[in-house]
């Protein structure tokens, strides 16, 4: 099955790359390697915000991060001019997390999780990725989660 197979499969919906929203571009290509800038939780007009601790549970916080994972792969298909078979590996995603400052700091992995299962169900054992999960006390727009991403692809 090809990668928007999947994602179809998962009953889910690709949406389409976003612009940026400041002076920088949304990937990179260097190599056969792609930097994909920061996907935050908002797909067209629908945003999850919110702060974990304060009115994110580790669920909504799961979704969010699902959601910044289809944003990064939009973007990965924009960068392989459109043909997400090229994307060989995820390498590595780096996961944000709007959380209050006394929250436990287990919770924080377990919602980037979201993105990270999400890019194992798509890509298979290309998908499997190193990452960072960390809390922030806030991120732009009020989302609750923002992951960047680097990911292989073939020339």
């Amino acid at each position: 099955m090809t990668p928007e197979e999947k994602i179809a499969e998962l009953g889910l919906t690709l949406p389409e790359a976003s612009a940026p929203v400041a002076n920088y571009v949304p990937y990179v290509i260097s190599g056969n390697l792609v930097f994909i800038s920061g996907q935050i939780s908002k797909i067209g007009d629908d945003l999850m915000g919110g702060r974990l601790g304060e009115d994110l549970t580790v669920e909504h916080g799961q979704r969010a991060a699902r959601m910044s994972g289809l944003n990064l792969i939009a973007q990965m298909k924009a960068a392989c001019g459109g043909d997400l078979t090229r994307v060989k590996r995820v390498v590595k995603l780096g996961g944000f997390v709007q959380s209050t400052f006394n929250h436990t700091a287990a919770d924080i992995p377990k919602i980037i999780n979201g993105c990270s299962d999400l890019m194992v169900a798509v890509f298979g054992d290309g998908g499997r990725h190193a990452r960072f999960a960390v809390s922030a006390p806030s991120l732009p727009l009020d989302v609750a989660v923002e992951i960047d991403a680097i990911v292989e692809i073939e020339a």
